[in-house]
This record gives C-alpha cells, structure tokens and sequence, in this order.
C-alpha cells in the first residue's frame, strides 16, 4: 500500500521529489540515514523509482551535493532512465553510467599520471588481436574457437584470474574450457603480449577496470582526488557485479561506507561471465551498520504470475536463491497461468502461433507478446509458425533463424548438392536423403555431441535444428527428392524476412529479455536437457540452480499472461524421450501424469485454424474435432493437398508459398469446396490462382469425398 509521505520541495538544492507515490518499504529505502544500503527488490517492485527517489532525497536533505553523486548501472539503457528520472526530479547533474563508461572517463583524465606519455587507445578488434594470439601458440582455429577463447580471457579477467593461474583456477572450479586449459592460457598470455606495441598501448573493456583500479589502489594522489569529487555511490544491479568491478568500487569507496547497492540474487542469471552474488548477499557482514530493506510488492505483474514465480523460486537450493523471499502481487487478478504439453515442436509453435493470434484478436498488441527459450536455435519453428499465422515479429539480441551465418553456410552448401544431384539425374529420398543432409551438415560443424564453448555450442545447436527441420520437411513429403526440399527451405528462409522497421512479437531467449516485460510471455521448449540444459546438468546443482533462476527471470517478464510449454519428440512422429523440466514439478496441474500417461499418437499432428487448440485425431479417425470450438479438418485431405503443392511448387520452380499458403490449405480442407465459385470465396485464392489450380484443387477434394 502507498504510504502518504508528502512533498518535499524545500529541501537545500530545491528539488521536485515528492514521496507520496512510495509504499512504505519503498519509502523505507528512500530515506534510510546515510550511509550503507542494501536494497532487495524483487521483480517489478519498483527498484528504479526507489533508488532515483534515494538519490534526490539525499541530495534534498543536503547529505550530499548533486555532482558528488556517482551512480553506475550494467546498461546504457538503464544509465539513460536513470539520468532522465533524476533530471525530472531537479537533479540533472548527478552522474549515473555504466562501469565501463565510467571507467574510460575517469581513465581518460587520470592516465598522465598512470602511465606518462605512453600512447593508449580502445580495442575496437579483439577478435583480430585474439586469432593473432591463437595462431602464435599454434591452434588453427574457427570463428567460433576465436569467439569462445575472446569469452574465456573476458570471464577471466573479471574474475581477477591471471593467464599464469588460468590453469589451476579453471581445474578447481570445474569450468570447461572451450579448448585444452594449456592452449587457452597461452592464448591469454600471447593477447596481452601482442597489445603492447612500441606505438603504444590497446586497452580493452576490462583493462580500463583494471587499470582504473590499480590506479586508485596503488596511486593515492589519484584517489584522493576521485574521492573528493565523489561521495556517495549507487549501484544497480548488484547481484551481477563481478570481482574486478568489486574491485573498482572498493577503490572508488577507499574506507568510506556511503554507498547504496540495489539487486536480487534471485535473477542471478550471469555467473558465466563472472557475476558473483556473493556481494549482496555478504553486504550487511561487510558493513555492519547497514540498512537492509526488500522491496517485495510487484507492480507489474498479476497475482497469478507472481503465484507461478513465487513457486519456481520457493524449490531453490543453495546459497545464491533466497527462497524464502516472496514476491506480492499488486495488481488486479488475472488469468491462471497456463500449461501445455504437445507431441512435437511444430505442434508446439503451431499452438502457440494460434494462442497469440487469439489475444491479438482480443486487443493485446503484437508488440506486447514474447516468446522466450533457452537457446537461440529454438527460434526457428515459432518463425515459422508466426509466418504462417501472418503475425509480425522479430527477434531480439540476434538474427532470425535463416539469417545466422552458419545456417546461410549450410543451405548454400545443400543448394550445390541439389544442383549437382539435378544435373546427374541422382534422386535420393527417405533415408538415403537423410543421410545426404547429415553428411553436408557433419562438413559444416554438426558432430554427435555438443562442443565445448558458448559460441561453439550455439552454432552446433543452430546446425542440429536445420538438420531436424530438414528430416521432418522429409518425413512431411514423402517422395520429395532434395531438390524439393530445398525449395521448401526457400520457402521457410523468404517467409522469415519481414519488411524493414515492422515490429510485432519478441522472440527472445530468457537471458535477452532481462529488464524487459510484456503483457503476455510464451515461454517455450521447458523440458529437461533444455532448461536445465544439458551442460548444466552435467556441471552440478549451482549450474542447475542458475537455469532455475534463469525460468523465475522468465516468468517475472510477464504482467497478465503466461503460457508455459514443452514437446515430447523434436520432430513430428519421433520418439517421445523428453519430459517436462524439473523445475516444473509440483508446479504444472497433474505434471504427475502429464509426461507418462498412455498416448494415441495421431497419425499425424493437426492444431485448430479456428481456435488454435490441439485436434484430437485417433488413428482410425479421417477427421478430427477441435473439443474447443467443434471445428473439425479432413487431415487425410491436408495430407494430399500437401502433397499437390510441393509437386506444382517444384514443377514451377518457385516456392511453395507461392502456391498457396498453409493457412489457405487448411481453409479448403475445412470447407471442402465443390465449385469454382466456393473456391473463390476462401482466402488466398482468386481469379488467377482459381484459372492455375482450380482444376487440380476441385478433383483432390472430390477425390477424397468419395474416398471416406
């Protein structure tokens, strides 16, 4: 409940800081005494009103003045929302930047000082200087190698670990390093050897913390005079600082205590790059004249959604989660969460295409829908999916499936094949195709396990679902020879370019949709092998413990609606192996039967056009019934309209969109039309398309009328 505090406007530096609009715990934290301050606020609690309404109130109390205020945040995002709340508030020249930023600044005046005339300038090529570095210790290496060992020197140096201790150090922490320990160490070491030129110095992002930090540590000069401009210190996301820029603000701070840090170690989500929860949670040993105070109402989401949080967090184990800390929702009540199991992957994107199509058809704007997953190669069927309910998108912190360079690699690769098999006659189909396509996959990257590195892991992840969307387009086409495979995978690419500067739904993983909220989210692909990931399994319960925290950030992103799902098999009619994540036990309605009841697997997987839900299709059955809405679809008469189109698709030479769409398909399935006319009056077919296939459309459906 809002506590009514007042107006305070009177104040030494005359700001516009008003109280009123605090709770009482937010309040609390606004004008606890000076000095140290740990703020606990939990997902849309209100952190940054909170901390702004800190920083004014001291400033308005005369504590401090606003250009002693040094406030440093983890985006360029979350600086500029900050520096524009505190404008508002009458306090424009407080400082407030991210580490980096801060650091290159302070770096940029002190460093006469540091290291005399000697010439400095940023890195802007790292990936250049670390593949000199890979080929002086001998290692040929590929982008993703480079990229991985750019990764691995980044977490060291963050982490406060040297090239000579990179060894014992990764050993003891049971880190596994994209290449042999020994190689990257000398990698490392051969980095830092080759930025020092007789020119002058590189720095990269890290250096300047580092630098920054030895300069306050070993020059008193230079910090005296830094602690004299800046007196008090904020921090935002706490939870996420890592050891050297703990480092840093040791050396901002010296042996003061006015400093107040804002975090949740439950949305620790990055201690592969190094964050390390430990400082919040040990601040109030360290400072033992602390103020604590946790924010715990959330404004932004549902009860429901905060119900479903609370649950996944309330399972944690460890030191980092804080279980017991739970969230209250604020807001009206909403819809119960929701939870689905499907057969397969496309049968998952196809309902939660449908699902979005509805709440669009409700008033919830596209641009306020996400679908988030674990890994970046999961995107690839809920494109489609989109594509084919004509529901914009794009996906957020990387490229679209078929824009991935691995992925336009691999097809250009595959194109020469099918135009090699088209000029010597070869047709291979079913297995025999399939194993064509592995081996072309196999020359790109894909080997039966994953490799060792994040970069290197998300291109083997992209290359095994082109491989499994390239089995099931098979399975789906019986007959289909590459050649018309690959126009399917034309079809599928063009689809997955919508026009320039349309918006529309978010894909996103869980880890690129921090900060961020929507009014609904998907969160997509929850089986086990995958949130947990199979790494994280592997690596223990701290690993593990982290990709449970990773689905509470993802739950918390929602404000009214949240869909959680999981398929049993990727591709359609595989082998149910998967089962739903652990972290849903206890939490999904009867999970205790959801993954191990006895199944009648269709013969093939159908989702209602009309309403979106799962059609139940028997075995025996021709037809199936939408239990929703009563709809029901012929799918033998799909299957053979398929069918139809990839042959038409590859006697023309075009994609097979341009036949018609899904969406059309499925319309005529539905109303079986028996006349030019009715053909005309479906979606998607008009006089020219009516005068190219008419004929052919009107013979399949009879065809099959006569056949049931």
């Amino acid at each position: 409940m809002a506590v009514m505090r007042g107006r305070m406007s009177g104040g030494r530096n005359r700001l516009n800081l008003s109280l009123d609009e605090l709770d009482s715990d937010q309040y609390e934290a606004a004008t606890a005494p000076r000095g140290p301050l740990s703020i606990i606020a939990g997902a849309g609690t209100g952190k940054t009103r909170t901390i702004t309404h800190r920083i004014a109130y001291l400033i308005d109390q005369g504590f401090v003045s606003p250009h002693q205020v040094h406030a440093v945040t983890f985006t360029t995002r979350a600086a500029e929302e900050m520096r524009e709340r505190l404008r508002i508030m009458g306090a424009g020249s407080v400082q407030a930047r991210t580490f980096h930023a801060a650091a290159r600044k302070q770096l940029s005046y002190f460093w006469p000082r540091i290291a005399g005339d000697l010439p400095w300038r940023i890195l802007d090529d790292k990936f250049r200087m670390v593949s000199r570095a890979l080929r002086k210790t001998g290692v040929t290496a590929t982008k993703d190698t480079i990229r991985d060992v750019m990764g691995e020197i980044e977490w060291s140096k963050a982490s406060l670990i040297s090239a000579a201790d990179y060894e014992h150090r990764v050993e003891h922490l049971r880190r596994e390093p994209p290449i042999s320990a020994e190689k990257v160490a000398a990698a490392y070491q051969a980095y830092e050897d080759i930025k020092a030129t007789p020119e002058g110095i590189f720095l990269d992002f890290d250096d300047l913390l580092l630098y920054v930090a030895g300069a306050m540590e070993n020059l008193p000069e230079v910090a005296e005079e830094f602690r004299a401009r800046y007196r008090s210190f904020v921090v935002d996301e706490f939870q996420d600082v890592t050891p050297l820029q703990q480092r840093v603000l040791d050396g901002w701070l010296g042996d003061r205590d006015d400093i107040t840090v804002v975090g949740d170690a439950n949305q620790t989500i990055y201690s592969f790059t190094g964050a390390d929860p430990a400082f919040l949670l040990r601040f109030s040993r360290r400072f033992e004249n602390a103020t604590v105070v946790r924010l715990h109402r959330d404004y932004r989401s549902t009860p429901q959604v905060v119900d479903l949080a609370n649950k996944v967090i309330a399972k944690a184990t460890g030191g980092v989660s804080t279980s017991a800390f739970r969230l209250e929702g604020q807001r009206p009540e909403g819809p119960e969460p929701v939870f689905d199991e499907f057969d397969d992957e496309s049968q998952e994107a196809s309902a939660v295409a449908q699902r979005i199509g509805r709440l669009i058809e409700s008033g919830v704007p596209p641009s306020e829908i996400a679908i988030l997953f674990r890994l970046n190669a999961q995107s690839e069927k809920f494109e489609h999916a989109l594509d084919e309910a004509n529901i914009p998108h794009h996906v957020r912190g990387g490229r679209s499936f078929f824009d991935r360079a691995e992925i336009m690699e691999s097809l250009a690769e595959l194109e020469r094949l099918a135009n090699a098999h088209m000029t010597s006659g070869t047709i291979h189909t079913g297995d025999p195709l399939i194993a064509d396509v592995r081996a072309v996959l196999a020359s790109r990257g894909l080997s039966p396990h994953a490799p060792a590195g994040e970069r290197a892991r998300e291109r083997w992840e992209s290359l095994s679902s082109l491989y499994h969307l390239t089995v099931d387009i098979i399975h789906a086409s019986p007959g289909a020879d590459l050649p018309a495979v690959m126009s399917i995978l034309r079809d599928r690419a063009h689809s997955h370019r919508p026009p320039a500067g349309v918006g529309g739904v978010t894909l996103a993983t869980a880890h690129a949709a921090k900060g961020l909220e929507w009014d609904a989210v998907f969160i997509v692909g929850v089986t086990e092998g995958t949130l947990p990931m199979r790494q994280a399994i592997a690596a223990g319960s701290w690993a593990i413990e982290e990709e449970r925290r990773l689905l509470y950030v993802a739950v918390t992103r929602a404000r009214e609606h949240v869909h959680v799902s999981w398929s049993l098999a990727r591709e359609s009619g595989g082998r149910a192996s998967r089962k739903q994540s652990r972290f849903l036990d206890g939490i999904a309605p009867g999970d205790a039967h959801l993954s191990e009841r006895p199944r009648t697997r269709a013969r093939r997987s159908q989702v209602c056009s009309v309403c979106g839900s799962q059609l139940s299709v028997p075995a025996e059955k021709v037809v199936g019934h939408c239990a929703d809405c009563g709809e029901g679809v012929d799918v033998d008469l799909v299957d053979a309209l398929q069918r139809w189109r990839l042959r038409r698709a590859h006697q023309q030479g075009t994609p097979s969109y341009t036949v018609f769409s899904n969406a059309t398909m499925i319309a005529i399935a539905e109303r079986q039309p028996s006349s030019a006319a009715e053909l005309l009056e479906i979606s998607g077919i008009g006089p020219a398309k009516l005068e190219m296939y008419g004929e052919d459309i009107l013979r399949i459906v009879a065809e099959s009328a006569s056949a049931t």
